[in-house]
């Protein structure tokens, strides 16, 4: 349950040091006070979204911490542990928004995002509106409402999952039957394209090779001459050779007188071996050189070929290789159109089957919880002195209004009178009968809603006299199981409670600032004395009071 709120510089609240009792909890005063200012920091701690308009004037920032122990929540403990932010035996929720709008908020210390804070936050504390009345008039409201009471989101989640699969197949299949002409276009290209360079096959470092002996057989005649003529420079009558041969015996000649000529003699016998050897090779490559003009048209031929296609592609010719292995992957994943057209049908079909039978089976939940739901809530009527009213939860399934929330159409649907037809709540009930029947809903989710503390924000607007004291206690009785915060303008009301706060509005020349005071006995006598009577108080009004509260 929640056991203390601290509020710093939050609208008219200069501070705010709040410890919190279980049983039930009246907060009470004067119009215009501020009641709903405590309920507003509140929640802004659980994840509302704020601006720097909530911070008080003058302040930098406002700055909320609500505590609250975790020993009936097992639920939020799970959480934490889950998301790794459990500490001991109590939860910290903190939120800090500055004066320009800046906000953080933290979970035991720990920084946390909005969407954090939210879904803790519905394990933690229930807020019911004084403005739930009116939303019962939005029929889109009533199956949320349903939902939230028969606690299986988790269905509604996989429903929602399971719409979302159907629809981006059925939109891949739609998309795909639309542009069928024109992949079979492609696919046509592609087709040709690969042909064509499956009849070049061209090989890895073919290009290279035909390049070169392109170039090889195209100047055979004056790599011939060349290489003659190179040889016969190195050759042993007129040629090198012969020149070194002479040398070699002038430089013997002499070797006897003249030692240090034994390297030189050296060195040009080296030169005339590695002449030979020259020689020797430049004979070999002309054996191997040929004249072939038919091969030398072969390759040009060849390479011509490579060329063209090479430019129809606007590449390289060295690109030709990676981009015949891109056309045909491209091809093989177009390969058999209708084939891949058919199976995503199929996967479509089997989606929308999965779908409505998840949605079929959240279908049967709701009727059965509709069901459950309405005779509680009929059940509290009668205590409203509505006695006659009858609340017919309808669920009628409607296939084709299929979407993310299932096939279900929900509404809340009231008889006023024995006999009379169920109709829509906005055709039928008055202001205070709306209010009354949001009460009744109100008391009966909270009776299911699984978490410690139950706040009720005004809900008794447009109730009086005898309804408003079974109001009351109908709230006490919430109180013995639930930790319940009860913002009322009724006596009747809060002379049920366990804890009485009031709220006042203190007014200086320099501010106004809400404060709020923990009553006592005498003190909660004189404030249902003024909620009787006025500001006038009377001993009629203190004895009525204390005849209320029974002190």
């Amino acid at each position: 349950m929640l056991t203390h709120l601290t509020i710093n510089n939050f609208m008219l609240i200069d501070h705010l040091d709040l410890d919190l009792k279980g049983g039930m909890t009246a907060i009470t005063g004067e119009t215009g006070t501020g009641k709903s200012v405590l309920l507003g920091a509140l929640t802004l701690a659980l994840g509302e979204r704020a601006d720097g308009d909530r911070v008080r004037h003058g302040a930098s920032k406002a700055d909320i911490t609500a505590t609250f122990l975790l020993d009936d929540l097992p639920k939020a403990r799970e959480w934490l542990l889950e998301n790794d932010l459990l500490h001991a035996d109590e939860c910290l929720l903190r939120r800090v928004v500055t004066a320009e709008g800046r906000s953080r908020a933290f979970i035991n210390s720990q920084p946390a995002t909005l969407h954090q804070v939210k879904a803790l936050g519905e394990l933690l504390i229930d807020i019911h509106s004084q403005h739930a009345h009116q939303s019962l008039l939005v029929k889109a409201n009533h199956k949320q409402l349903i939902d939230s009471y028969s606690q299986h989101l988790d269905q509604v989640n996989e429903v929602g999952k399971r719409y979302r699969q159907w629809q981006q197949l059925k939109t891949q299949y739609n998309q795909l039957r639309e542009n069928a002409e024109e992949l079979n276009a492609r696919y046509q290209l592609l087709r040709y394209q690969v042909d064509e360079l499956n009849q070049l096959g061209l090989d890895e470092g073919e290009l290279t090779r035909l390049e070169a002996e392109q170039q090889n057989l195209a100047n055979a005649e004056s790599i011939i001459c060349k290489t003659q003529e190179a040889a016969e420079l190195c050759s042993d009558e007129q040629g090198i050779s012969a020149l070194l041969q002479k040398a070699i015996s002038v430089i013997q000649s002499v070797r006897p007188h003249t030692p240090v000529l034994s390297t030189i003699d050296e060195l040009l016998n080296s030169a005339l071996i590695h002449v030979d050897e020259a020689r020797h090779s430049l004979r070999n490559q002309l054996d191997a050189i040929e004249i072939d003009p038919e091969r030398l048209q072969e390759v040009e031929t060849r390479l011509s070929t490579i060329y063209d296609i090479a430019r129809k592609h606007h590449i390289q010719p060295q690109e030709l290789t990676g981009k015949h292995q891109q056309l045909a992957q491209e091809l093989a994943s177009l390969e058999g159109g209708d084939q891949s057209l058919s199976a995503l049908e199929e996967k479509v079909q089997l989606s929308r089957e999965s779908y409505f039978i998840q949605a079929q089976q959240l279908s049967q939940q709701r009727l059965a919880s509709a069901e459950k739901l309405s005779n509680i809530i009929n059940e509290q009527l009668k205590s409203l002195a509505m006695a006659s009213a009858n609340v017919l939860i309808s669920v009628l399934p409607k296939p084709d209004n299929a979407d993310h929330s299932g096939i279900d159409d929900i509404e809340i649907l009231i008889s006023t009178n024995p006999g009379q037809a169920h109709l829509s709540l906005a055709k039928v009930v008055s202001g205070g009968e709306l209010s009354r029947v949001s009460l009744a809903i109100q008391v009966a989710t909270a009776q299911t809603s699984g978490v410690a503390t139950l706040v009720f924000d005004e809900v008794d607007v447009g109730i009086g006299g005898s309804t408003a004291d079974v109001v009351g206690t109908l709230l006490a009785r919430l109180g013995q199981q639930s930790q319940v915060l009860c913002v009322t303008h009724l006596a009747q009301v809060a002379s049920k409670a366990n804890n009485h706060w009031q709220v006042n509005k203190q007014a200086d020349k320099d501010c106004i600032q809400t404060t709020i005071v923990e009553l006592d006995e005498e003190m909660k006598v004189q404030e249902i004395a003024r909620m009787i009577s006025g500001s006038e108080l009377s001993e009629e009004s203190l004895a009525h009071a204390r005849l209320m509260t029974g002190l």
